[in-house]
């Protein structure tokens, strides 16, 4: 895979994202939208390559990276553009790799074994700390969940009437009956913890 250059030439927003996207415009005049990396700006040179530089923004295979570089946007499968740690804020680590794997630690702790031709770009996704605001108004949740395909908002079912939910009706709010029920169960029954092996906080006894 030869190595191009390109030019960032935006940073734009996507409603329906957590992370800004970085406006490319390559050499041969292609324009490409990417998941931007902390500290990449209008203006700078960017390289996707096997000969690419080390610097967060450029795109390079999992073979070419140094082990312990924090690497985003990783691919599964070579050429699918990148699955894991795309969430902003987010980074996983390259642990190792040799001709035949690589090992990369993802943001949840999980260890994958890729192919080391899979790509990577260099660096932690940019809009980290983006849970750390508060919504304080209920309408800026709203136009959150409107750019998501959410159902918003969720009433529980305590608060329900009896014809509508099986935790419904009563004059206080609580369930009346064990939450549990049955993977069997009808549809009308179906509500609270379907088939759950354990609840609460107990865990083992």
């Amino acid at each position: 895979m030869d190595t191009i250059t390109g030019e960032i030439v935006g940073i734009e927003h996507d409603p329906a994202r957590s992370a800004p996207l970085a406006e490319i415009e390559f050499e041969d005049d292609d324009r490409r939208l990417v998941l931007a990396p902390e500290g990449v700006r209008v203006g700078e040179t960017i390289q996707v390559g096997v000969s690419a530089e080390i610097k967060p923004g450029n795109t390079l295979p999992l073979a070419e990276i140094p082990e312990g570089v924090p690497v985003c946007n990783v691919e599964s499968n070579r050429g699918d553009g990148g699955k894991f740690a795309r969430a902003s804020g987010v980074s996983a680590t390259l642990l190792t790799h040799d001709r035949d794997v690589a090992v990369v630690q993802l943001p949840s702790g999980e260890v994958k074994r890729l192919d080391p031709q899979c790509r990577a770009t260099i660096g932690v996704v940019a809009g980290g700390g983006r849970t750390e605001k508060p919504f304080v108004k209920a309408g800026n949740k709203h136009h959150k969940m409107k750019a998501r395909g959410t159902k918003y908002p969720r009433v529980r079912g305590v608060a329900m009437n009896a014809v509508d939910h099986p935790f419904g009706g009563g004059g206080r709010q609580h369930p009346g009956q064990p939450k549990s029920v049955s993977r069997d169960a009808p549809p009308g029954r179906k509500g609270g913890d379907i088939a759950s092996k354990r609840t609460g906080r107990g865990g083992n006894k």
